[in-house]
């Protein structure tokens, strides 16, 4: 009888239609949940649960927190509009660990929003894999669903087996940099997420929003110079 394996906490989620492909994804990898089911519809329920708001998690059980958030002053955040070549955009990240505190920043001209939530992601994992916690218990908390949804919910491994289209067939957006996502996830043993609201009272989240935004008043200030 065929069997459809859903692992909720891995490497990468999903659902994986062979028990051979979701060990890699949980094999050696700390605290994984995983379970198989007779069908598909019965392994996307048990994969598709609520993802925890930062504030009911308990961050002291976590080696390290990585705080991350994108942002761009661009015109495709208007009804109609689009990103300009001249529009600021710019990422954030902050690694705490322990007393130790760990941030960078950076913009790039032209880009959206969702490509600076994916960068800042990014940018993060790379610093904590550069700090040697590849193999300790991390929780990745930002505010975007563009970028969480997908890791959580079994979307980015289902593009990648579906050769990086969607459900409805169409090209996924920004494919590049979620390649360097999934292959940068693919390096931490025990990586945890959680969502935090946006621009509301997350101290943590409010410093890389302020981090991203003095970058993009930065290169607004130098290209009037």
């Amino acid at each position: 009888m065929k069997k459809y394996y859903a692992v909720q906490k891995g490497r990468q989620t999903g659902v994986y239609q062979s028990w051979a492909a979701a060990k890699k994804q949980v094999e050696h990898f700390k605290g994984a949940v995983f379970k198989s089911f007779p069908d598909l519809a019965s392994a996307q329920a048990f994969l598709q649960q609520k993802l925890a708001p930062v504030q009911e998690v308990n961050l002291a059980t976590y080696a390290a927190v990585i705080y991350t958030d994108g942002g761009s002053r661009n015109h495709g955040n208007h009804r109609g509009g689009h990103v300009l070549d001249h529009d600021p955009a710019a990422w954030a990240y902050l690694i705490k660990a322990g007393p130790k505190r760990y941030q960078g920043t950076n913009g790039q001209w032209g880009a959206t929003n969702n490509q600076m939530e994916l960068t800042a992601v990014i940018q993060g994992l790379l610093q904590a894999q550069t700090l040697g916690l590849s193999e300790q218990k991390l929780l990745l908390v930002a505010d975007s669903r563009y970028v969480l949804d997908a890791l959580t919910r079994g979307w980015l491994q289902s593009w990648q087996q579906k050769q990086w289209r969607k459900a409805d067939g169409k090209v996924v957006a920004n494919q590049e940099l979620w390649r360097k996502l999934a292959q940068q996830i693919a390096v931490f043993s025990d990586l945890h997420y959680a969502w935090t609201k946006g621009h509301a009272q997350d101290a943590e989240n409010n410093f890389v929003d302020g981090l991203l935004n003095q970058t993009m008043d930065q290169m607004t200030a130098k290209s009037r110079s």
